[in-house]
């Protein structure tokens, strides 16, 4: 029987903010998979296609900048919604962030931290029936 939860990639260096954030998801229906840097994200991208990335910027190996234009870029990934997990937010739009060097990043929102977790679960609903 497939399961029609949709499945989202809860993606941060920190393990305690990845399994919070995986509980409350999962606790209003959702399946989630979890990566703990930014290698082990576009590796789980790959084998699952999640419907939706939860994705920290600053990681290490490779950061959520990069993650997310890969995604945005790879026909076969570009419908994947991407919300970034950022501790450092300057009124940017939420459709595109400006990083360190200059280069924006097509993400679909982004959540500011420390994160709140009932608001992060809005978000997430808000990106997921658009």
């Amino acid at each position: 029987m497939k399961n029609n939860k949709q499945l989202i990639l809860v993606v941060d260096d920190d393990p305690d903010l990845v399994n919070s954030v995986a509980l409350k998801l999962e606790a209003n229906n959702y399946r989630t998979s979890k990566a703990y840097d930014g290698l082990q994200a576009w590796e789980k991208i790959k084998q699952e296609k999640p419907d939706l990335v939860l994705l920290d910027v600053m990681m290490p190996n490779k950061d959520g900048y990069t993650v997310c234009s890969e995604i945005k870029k790879d026909p076969q990934f570009q419908d994947i919604m991407v919300v970034l997990l950022t501790a450092v937010v300057d009124n940017v739009p939420s459709t595109s962030y400006t990083h360190h060097d200059g280069k924006t990043t097509p993400a679909d929102d982004f959540i500011p931290k420390p994160i709140d977790l009932d608001k992060l679960l809005g978000i997430v609903q808000d990106n997921l029936v658009r």
